[in-house]
């Protein structure tokens, strides 16, 4: 009960994290507790895009916070950020449309893109397909990570970085209450701490440590199936490669005066029903990261939606990206799911105990673009910066 901290972190992915990093650049003494030896769940099981363009409202904020600071990390210690941009690729009139108002809202508030035509596209992406192919929309600026290694590498540049923090593996917490105006931490191996203030950004902790509260939010969780080609090194797919269904799902384009009046044609339905939008992403060792699905169930019966792969799922994803582009797509030497929580409206569940501890989960698919922005805010609030 003697080890003391201005702020404990339970949980280690992105969303806790980066609490921990933006407390110990305020000088305070933060400690971090991850249950397992590293992250295993939402963090790393994604594409590593990093697109503030499909992001809305204080969301894009966010997004654009993080790339910055990722870019600035990566000046100082190698955590694979790759500067290579984004794209969306349009496919018929629809999207082109929604590409073209989605330019104009950012060129209003300065956030660099351009147009590319199908010849400036396809010379930029030679493996993509002219038939599908119409028009582009390019943001230079944005950067891609390899989730696989970005949140470990970011925990080594902290570790080295900040003498006033400290991240803790193993350490499943168990108990976090509050207790004579300090919070008190207690952990499965018995280890008790004491602070001033707590971040819970695990849902897997939120569930155990608050049952009651747990049960009461309208949280969800969404299984995303993807999977990656075997090593093609004679490609080249820089950046983050985004498709027409992706067009017509982020949030971005929601903003977009003629969103509304877009309709599904009756090809993209049955995709369209199983949450699939096509993304590209080339990983460092040639491999490319090819996804994905959306699937839905309310927290605490994810159950419901299996762990199994569902073939037909990744079929459907591979026929349609094989409309796309034109490298080999017929062998897949991973497929895996990711599951993240979300919160109703796309906003991520906060939730403040006696001032102290500061719940926050649920961030859905923004977790590694926005993760960064949303602590920041977030640990100035707690700490009235």
């Amino acid at each position: 009960m003697n080890l003391k901290y201005d702020l404990v972190v339970i949980g280690a992915g992105a969303i806790g994290t980066f609490h921990a990093y933006h407390a110990a650049l305020l000088g305070k003494k933060v400690l971090v507790l991850e249950k397992d030896q590293r992250p295993v769940n939402a963090t790393v099981r994604n594409f590593g895009q990093v697109i503030a363009s499909g992001m809305s409202s204080k969301w894009f904020d966010y997004g654009v916070y993080g790339t910055n600071l990722y870019k600035s990390i990566q000046e100082r210690y190698d955590v694979s950020v790759r500067n290579n941009g984004s794209v969306y690729i349009a496919s018929d009139d629809d999207e082109q449309q929604l590409i073209h108002e989605l330019k104009a809202i950012y060129d209003t508030k300065g956030y660099g893109c351009e147009l590319l035509s199908q010849k400036q596209l396809i010379d930029k992406y030679p493996t993509m397909k002219a038939s599908y192919c119409r028009e582009a929309l390019y943001f230079p600026q944005e950067v891609s990570v390899e989730p696989n290694l970005f949140i470990h590498r970011v925990h080594q540049y902290m570790e080295q970085s900040f003498e006033n923090l400290t991240i803790q593996r193993c350490s499943p917490v168990i108990g976090c209450e509050v207790s004579s105006n300090q919070a008190v931490i207690t952990t499965s191996g018995g280890e008790k701490f004491l602070a001033e203030n707590v971040v819970v950004a695990s849902g897997h902790e939120f569930k155990m440590l608050f049952p009651t509260l747990f049960k009461a939010q309208d949280l969800s969780v969404s299984k995303l199936q993807m999977m990656r080609t075997k090593p093609l090194p004679s490609l080249s797919l820089p950046g983050n490669i985004a498709t027409g269904l992706t067009i017509r799902r982020y949030e971005a384009f929601e903003e977009c005066p003629g969103f509304a009046a877009i309709k599904t044609p009756e090809h993209l339905q049955e995709l369209e029903s199983y949450g699939i939008h096509i993304l590209f992403k080339q990983a460092i060792d040639g491999t490319v990261i090819v996804g994905d699905s959306h699937q839905y169930a309310k927290i605490g019966e994810e159950e419901n939606l299996g762990y199994q792969h569902n073939q037909y799922v990744n079929d459907l994803m591979v026929k349609e990206a094989s409309r796309i582009v034109g490298f080999d797509l017929s062998d897949m030497t991973e497929t895996w799911a990711g599951y993240y929580g979300l919160h109703e409206n796309g906003e991520i569940f906060e939730h403040t105990i006696e001032d102290r501890i500061h719940i926050a989960v649920g961030i859905g698919g923004k977790g590694m673009t926005c993760s960064s922005g949303y602590a920041n805010n977030n640990t100035n609030r707690i700490f009235r910066n």
